[in-house]
């Protein structure tokens, strides 16, 4: 089967890799420009423009929930007339870090620590960006302490290199496919893209 192309905008460097890993997995995809500024206004401010090259070439967009009440709602906000089949937005109920949390029996071993620390429904948390960095300050292991965890002291919300050590983890480690059973969110966007057939103009 000939892959599909598509392009991909996300909020910040783990829900790129995130993404990324499951179009891989899911082996449809011929991935082309990859577009991240930091944070989900960027994606706000041009999704009306992916909206109109969807028609192109298919375009992926993957947001967070965060405190929204809902993926329709949070899209009707975004995108106030009509969404182009091909442009097919995703949302990470409530943070990409919920679909890690998903796959509780490789994340535990990752970063050292007991598999009953993971929570059983992450789609549920409200912060489970927090809830991750609090799990891996328990970690036997003071690099993944030290790289994930912000210092004592620290206003920051996360250690130096959260990103580049969760982002190995699902590269190397990230079972997206058992993660699934965990998160709905997770589960819906898989199918989606497992049955998405692109409509070309």
């Amino acid at each position: 089967m000939t892959p599909i192309p598509v392009n991909l905008a996300t909020e910040d460097e783990l829900s790129e890799v995130t993404m990324v890993r499951i179009l891989d997995g899911i082996k449809r995809y011929a991935l082309g420009n990859r577009y991240r500024r930091g944070g989900n206004g960027y994606l706000r401010r041009t999704i009306a423009g992916w909206n109109r090259a969807a028609t192109r070439t298919p375009f992926i967009v993957l947001t967070d929930l965060d405190s929204g009440e809902c993926a329709p709602q949070l899209l009707s906000g975004w995108l106030p007339f009509p969404k182009h089949p091909n442009l097919l937005f995703r949302v990470a109920v409530r943070e990409v870090e919920s679909w890690l949390l998903a796959d509780p029996v490789n994340l535990a071993r990752f970063l050292g620590v007991p598999k009953s620390l993971m929570p059983a429904m992450p789609d549920m948390i409200d912060n489970p960006k927090g809830a991750l960095v609090n799990i891996a300050r328990k970690s036997r292991s003071r690099d993944i302490r030290e790289r994930i965890a912000p210092r004592v002291g620290s206003t920051a919300q996360q250690g130096p290199d959260y990103n580049g050590c969760l982002g190995y983890f699902v590269r190397s480690r990230w079972d997206f496919g058992a993660a699934q059973a965990n998160s709905p969110s997770l589960a819906r966007t898989v199918r989606r893209l497992s049955s998405f057939v692109p409509r070309w103009t």
